[in-house]
């Protein structure tokens, strides 16, 4: 024993005669290995100074970069959309027979870049139905998971073991007995306190369970600041969800610490189905190494004749007539996450800022935007068009909360209008420009989401579907309570400390 204490003491000490050596080489590191935004490395250079060598480790746990990375690319789909991404690009490039719809025609250089940049292929044969009640949602959900004939698909950042979920899985144990395929995936991080009883029960009983990222040794998590934070159900290629509720009680407004839960999530029928069922299957095979590519059902493909019905499916996914736009929405999947060289939902919100004319409504829970995204809505609110912006009166994550209520004040001082939800928790994620086109899904208006966590977003170019999206929002003000100016300048010293703190960290957070 008096051995282990003494070679403890003597590596301790050769770390410390030469702690200002290894500062330096871990600082080159981080500053010439990785390509990052200057102020993360600058915060991330301030920690290794302050909390030397640990502040290292802290960096690999939560920084590994996949943005060189192949493990999310399969050439299966890449081969398969390679024929509606090329014909929609020439399809848009020629002004003459395409997008005659005024709305289309004023968003055609944002379908096109997320189309080039991402593949993210428009579909416009959509239908989408709203909701904003956790309740009504997964009400909705149970009814259509009763329908499935062939499989069920389930992604969530977060499953918890409690009512909600107990509900869900006697459904999903039927299906099963009557031969549907039925598959979870969950966040590693996410589901963490998730007994391993439940799995196992769920795969004797025939549910395949896909965990995101696993732990390592039990419950240490070493990808804890990139999540998959995803919410997709596709059920037969026919029906899709996405949005902000996950699976637990506090979704259903179940929990007082929150109380009622606002939130949105989008019902989708029509061919973006597929768009939500290829995201799905990419983070499924990543997670399990089964490659579901292979199998033609998943996207409406039978197994015979499969190369000539994956034409026509194809070709399906391709821009019809243009007076068909009006009749059904317009709508493109994108995501974003790590892995990726771009930001793209960060960058379609960019756009979609850019190209407002009127107004510009967000519902977010965390609001950290980086420099760009923040001077975008300051010139919008500048140039007289009306900005508001919508966050939660209470934190569920006290940093980023008080990170979010420091922005405020760069909003208010531009003119913008700023208002907190004080009837439950507001966890909405969203953006409508316009009363023409909006973007929901998964993906919040922070850094972590536009950079570090998996996400999903639809992008809708309909009037009618944004509109009714904008009149939640416009009732959802009779909840809210104004940030004036003046109520900004009166909050206490204690809580700009708070803000002050969690703002430097905020490339962190």
């Amino acid at each position: 024993m008096e051995m282990i204490v003494k070679s403890v003491a003597e590596v301790w000490g050769w770390l410390m005669e030469n702690l200002f050596y290894i500062n330096l080489f871990l600082s080159v590191v981080i500053v010439f290995f990785q390509r990052r935004d200057p102020k993360a490395v600058w915060t991330w250079l301030l920690a290794l100074y302050f909390v030397p060598i640990f502040g290292f480790l802290l960096y690999l746990v939560l920084c590994q970069d996949f943005r060189k990375s192949k493990m999310f690319h399969v050439k299966e789909v890449e081969d398969r959309l390679r024929y509606p991404i090329k014909s929609q690009e020439e399809g848009i490039q020629d002004r003459e027979s395409w997008f005659r719809d005024p709305l289309c025609r004023d968003y055609e250089d944002l379908v096109l870049y997320n189309l080039t940049t991402s593949g993210a292929v428009l579909t416009v044969d959509n239908t989408v139905d709203i909701f904003t009640d956790g309740v009504e949602k997964f009400q909705d959900l149970k009814e259509e998971m009763r329908k499935a004939e062939k499989y069920i698909h389930i992604q969530y950042y977060i499953i918890k073991n409690d009512e909600l979920f107990e509900s869900m899985i006697p459904i999903l144990e039927e299906k099963v007995r009557e031969g549907v395929e039925v598959r979870i995936l969950y966040d590693g991080m996410g589901g963490r306190f998730m007994p391993k009883r439940v799995w196992e029960r769920l795969r004797k009983n025939g549910i395949q369970v896909g965990e995101f990222f696993p732990a390592f040794l039990g419950r240490l998590q070493l990808r804890v600041n990139y999540r998959n934070h995803r919410k997709i159900v596709v059920i037969d290629g026919k029906v899709g969800y996405v949005g902000g509720f996950n699976i637990g009680r506090e979704y259903i407004s179940k929990d007082p610490k929150f109380g009622y839960w606002r939130d949105t999530h989008l019902k989708i029928r029509g061919s973006a189905v597929y768009a939500l069922q290829i995201r799905f299957v990419l983070d499924w095979n990543y997670a399990t190494k089964e490659n579901l590519f292979k199998n033609g059902k998943y996207f409406g493909l039978s197994d015979k004749n499969e190369g000539k019905e994956a034409e026509e499916k194809m070709e399906a996914l391709d821009i019809p007539k243009p007076e068909l736009f009006g009749q059904r929405a317009g709508i493109q999947i994108i995501n974003s996450g790590p892995d990726a060289s771009n930001r793209q939902i960060r960058n379609n919100y960019l756009q979609l800022f850019h190209k407002a004319k009127h107004h510009i409504y967000i519902q977010t829970p965390y609001f950290v935007p980086d420099d760009t995204i923040l001077s975008a809505l300051k010139i919008a609110a500048e140039s007289g068009l009306d900005v508001r912006l919508m966050i939660p009166c209470k934190p569920d994550h006290p940093f980023v909360y008080w990170a979010t209520y420091s922005y405020v004040k760069d909003m208010l001082e531009a003119g913008a209008r700023c208002y907190t939800y004080e009837d439950g928790f507001l966890h909405a994620k969203g953006v409508m420009v316009d009363s023409l086109v909006s973007c929901y899904g998964t993906a919040n208006m922070d850094i972590r989401s536009f950079e570090l966590n998996f996400e999903v977003n639809a992008t809708i170019f309909d009037a009618e579907t944004t509109q009714k999206l904008e009149t939640a929002f416009l009732k959802d003000l009779d909840h809210c309570r104004e940030i004036t100016k003046k109520r900004y300048e009166q909050r206490g010293l204690v809580i700009r400390v708070k803000e002050q703190c969690s703002r430097l960290l905020s490339p962190l957070l």
